[in-house]
């Protein structure tokens, strides 16, 4: 089997790679029936020169490889027939800016796998990039509040090596005494808590978050039992919420009353309440004045968030009374942090952390003939056709 690792080419660019220099090493090691090219690339955040020193193939010869391996959607002028494709295509939700990606990819008989649906026989996603974007967007966050209330100056993540290199920076800022709000508990919203903890920031509970006051900077985490609550009165719980989210109604405004940092961490399910709206932004309680939004669902569950923003201009004023855009320097302003592709800013640990979880749960499924469907079930089209699985797709395809 041999493995193609493609260059990235949509713009902007991203340095992100599937498979690192070591982690081709390391599959080289333990399949000694597999084989890597690795197209060269000019912005890959690891040099051509770092393959070649782990005996890796650095070459322009992806027709020779059965499996390509990219990051970002690949230009369909670019897409070559009959292969293997992994990348992440952001056609599952039938994204009407990828419908002509999707339709090229089955006239040229591509097999292609969604990173995003590589998944356990439970549904859980075995690849994700979650827990860089936690890290990137609370670091973001808290450079949002100091240029907002120019109480401190944070260095662009970008241009920092790693994710301790942002830790030593943001140990050196002193925050005021302020109540920070973090919604999540997955990959993302976990990857924000490791920042949050190597601050050394004190954590409280639900209750002390909403009832005490401090001396020192805190913060809440919390999940959807606890920013959510029936609309019928009965007691939910998280599961409930995730099966019927229909019949559930926010319950996050009493956190709005007493947050002025909040990190949207969590994940936001079709039918599922926002969290807070344009109204709610207008009431006189409402105290928040800094969103780092990584979810970063636009018109959606965090109301403030009204467009993208990005990794060269990633802050943005929200204007409560005019609901537009405006200088997040602006005192009514809310700043708003909500870059859509986080990981990008801190590309070698990315790309380090998928890589692993990438050797550990799908390249063997190559070599062991999938015997947990691995492959199965990321597998969208075949044959010219959508899979059974994602057969949904097929009106999305046709233009419907």
């Amino acid at each position: 089997m041999k493995f193609g690792i493609i260059r990235e080419r949509k713009n902007p660019p991203d340095k992100r790679v599937v498979l690192s220099p070591e982690a081709c090493k390391e599959l080289l090691k333990n399949f000694p029936d597999a084989a890597v090219i690795v197209e060269p690339s000019p912005i890959r955040t690891y040099q051509d020169a770092a393959y070649k020193e782990q005996d890796v193939t650095v070459a322009s010869r992806m027709e020779d490889c059965e499996v390509l391996l990219g990051v970002k959607e690949v230009p369909i002028e670019n897409l070559i027939p009959d292969k293997k494709y992994f990348f992440f295509s952001h056609t599952i939700k039938k994204q009407s800016y990828n419908r002509s990606l999707l339709q090229a990819v089955l006239a040229k008989n591509i097999e292609l796998y969604d990173h995003e649906v590589i998944t356990n026989e439970s549904g859980q996603r075995l690849v994700a990039f979650g827990r860089y974007a936690g890290i990137v967007g609370a670091y973001n966050g808290f450079r949002a509040y100091g240029l907002k209330f120019e109480a401190f100056e944070l260095p662009k993540a970008e241009n920092l090596a790693n994710q301790e290199a942002l830790i030593a920076e943001l140990r050196k800022i002193k925050l005021p005494n302020i109540k920070i709000l973090l919604t999540g508990r997955g990959r993302v919203g976990n990857g924000a808590k490791e920042m949050l903890d190597a601050m050394h920031l004190k954590k409280v509970s639900v209750k002390e978050y909403l009832e005490k006051q401090f001396l020192e900077p805190v913060y809440c985490q919390i999940d959807a039992s606890e920013y959510n609550k029936r609309s019928d009165g009965v007691r939910g719980n998280k599961q409930d919420f995730f099966a019927h989210p229909e019949q559930y109604e926010s319950n996050f405004f009493r956190f709005t009353k007493v947050t002025d940092f909040y990190i949207a961490g969590h994940f936001y399910g079709q039918g599922a309440p926002y969290l807070y709206t344009r109204e709610d932004v207008k009431h006189p309680d409402f105290k928040i004045k800094v969103v780092a939004d990584v979810s970063c669902d636009i018109d959606g569950p965090v109301a403030t968030t009204i467009k993208p923003s990005t990794i060269a201009d990633p802050i943005y004023g929200y204007d409560p009374k005019t609901e537009t855009v405006t200088d997040f320097k602006h005192p009514e302003a809310i700043a708003v942090m909500a870059v859509d592709n986080l990981p990008c800013e801190l590309p070698r640990d990315a790309s380090e952390g998928f890589g692993d979880a990438f050797l550990k749960h799908v390249i063997p499924a190559f070599f062991n003939g999938d015997k947990n469907g691995v492959l199965e079930r990321a597998r969208m089209t075949k044959n010219g056709k959508l899979t059974p699985r994602y057969a949904y797709l097929q009106e999305y395809v046709d233009g419907n």
